[in-house]
């Protein structure tokens, strides 16, 4: 079983119902035990990091994500969720992340300078790393396909992680992972085909 974290944040559902159309056991739960038992783990997210972490951290489940990434159970963040996985951010004010990845959050205004706009709204793609293996995530996908994004702040200083870039006036990080510990800044679930591919091959790592 997937157990997608309930923490108050995030449109949950659409996520659950394209895990289902791929055949897979998928439950939105704030339950610790429900979690504990999970085959993996999907920490989702939307909105402001600071609120967020909160929320995660007041509900008791920041720590059963530390302890059971610790034990092995892959881990998927998603947009925020996977903001969440790094060090810190910057996002009106510092924040400390849980700390599975190193790097930051910072806005990308600055990275992406005048002419486009913020947030990054819609399809970019993928670009892989030259210098390593390809991610297991992406072994059903080729470089180039198309995903898509909303976000106004990425994962900075993780360049040891990064799984794949996008080019939105500068190369933004688009998906980390370290270990069994994943990382998307874009939506599988909003991203068709594509999302349904990654989905799949986070379902059997």
């Amino acid at each position: 079983m997937i157990a997608i974290i309930d923490y108050g944040v995030g449109n949950l559902f659409s996520l659950q119902s394209s895990l289902k159309f791929i055949g897979a056991d998928a439950e939105v739960t704030n339950d610790i035990a429900k979690i504990k038992a999970a085959d993996r783990i999907i920490l989702p997210g939307v909105g402001a990091f600071a609120d967020a972490i909160r929320k995660l951290r007041e509900s008791g489940m920041e720590q059963v994500v530390l302890e059971e990434a610790a034990n092995g159970k892959p881990l998927l963040g998603i947009c925020l969720g996977m903001q969440m996985l790094l060090e810190k951010s910057c996002e009106y004010g510092e924040h400390a992340g849980l700390g599975l990845i190193g790097g930051s959050v910072k806005p990308i205004a600055p990275m992406i300078g005048e002419g486009l706009k913020v947030p990054h709204i819609g399809w970019n793609r993928l670009i892989f790393p030259k210098d390593r293996e390809k991610s297991k995530l992406f072994q059903y996908i080729n470089e180039g396909d198309c995903v898509y994004f909303v976000h106004s702040y990425a994962g900075v200083d993780c360049d040891a992680f990064v799984s794949a870039r996008t080019e939105y006036g500068a190369e933004l990080t688009a998906a980390v992972e370290r270990g069994n510990v994943y990382g998307t800044q874009f939506h599988p679930e909003k991203s068709g085909e594509v999302g349904l591919k990654i989905l799949k091959a986070f379902c059997e790592l």
